[in-house]
């Protein structure tokens, strides 16, 4: 378990992909690379371009993401300290999920936010988002100057502890521009995430794909780029040993068309 490969890039690409050497690696042990920063005098904030994020790529068959440590710890802790103080989750029935035809309440807490005139259906509701605020915007904007793409709604899940999960599933609802990437922002404790193959989830599998498991660090960001989510099942599981919260923000874009 936990193997994959980061294969060699020949040149630096638009996100300025680290240049790593061919061959199997454990992706969690990689350095990370300093981010150059340059701080304003008048202000306490960074000017930051696209080459100063550092890319790790992961790869496996199908499987196409990419990692990088988004936020300073210092900005992250804010952001987070931010997100604590502003965010407000759903509650009562808009915290179920419906699973085989039957209703349960999500073991962690939801809520989404995007657009003016979005929809998003997922486990079996349909809701339309809060209104951006500021916090949100502050990261969607570093988001896109890290990537190039920009995104149009987030979906916010807050785990108060390692017993906090979400189960296997893929990312495939029908309002989801096709072919566009999903990008997944941590902060607060550090989580296991896990890819598993849709070939490889059952007892007597058709292949002998091995899981793929990505530590999800403090102001991290993970790109799941097409086509992971074809053939890729993704969870976040219990950690009992996990005794802190974390959010994660997933930005995605949905179809205009797909909410009229």
């Amino acid at each position: 378990m936990d193997k994959f490969v980061i294969k060699k890039s020949a040149a630096k690409s638009k996100r300025g992909l680290k240049d790593e050497s061919s061959g199997s690696t454990d992706f969690n042990k990689l350095d990370e690379e300093p981010r150059t920063k340059k701080r304003n005098a008048d202000q306490d904030t960074f000017h930051l371009t696209s080459d100063h994020f550092t890319w790790k790529r992961i790869q496996a068959e199908n499987l196409n993401c990419d990692y990088t440590s988004l936020f300073s710890k210092n900005e992250a802790d804010d952001i987070f300290q931010q997100l604590e103080k502003d965010i407000v989750y759903f509650s009562g029935n808009l915290s179920q999920v419906m699973v085989y035809g039957k209703w349960h309440n999500v073991p962690r807490k939801q809520v989404m936010y995007g657009d003016e005139g979005l929809h998003y259906t997922f486990s079996g509701i349909t809701l339309s988002p809060k209104p951006w605020i500021p916090v949100l915007v502050h990261i969607k904007e570093r988001l896109q100057l890290a990537t190039g793409h920009s995104f149009n709604f987030v979906l916010i899940n807050r785990y108060k502890d390692g017993n906090d999960h979400i189960g296997e599933h893929r990312d495939d609802e029908k309002e989801l521009v096709p072919q566009s990437p999903i990008a997944s922002v941590s902060f607060g404790a550090c989580r296991d995430f896990i890819f598993r193959h849709k070939d490889a989830r059952c007892k007597n599998p058709m292949c002998h794909i091995q899981p793929v498991k990505v530590e999800l660090a403090h102001g991290s960001l993970l790109m799941m780029n097409y086509p992971t989510n074809v053939y890729w099942y993704h969870s976040l599981p219990v950690r009992k040993k996990v005794f802190s919260p974390r959010v994660n923000l997933t930005f995605r874009n949905i179809s205009l068309e797909s909410s009229k």
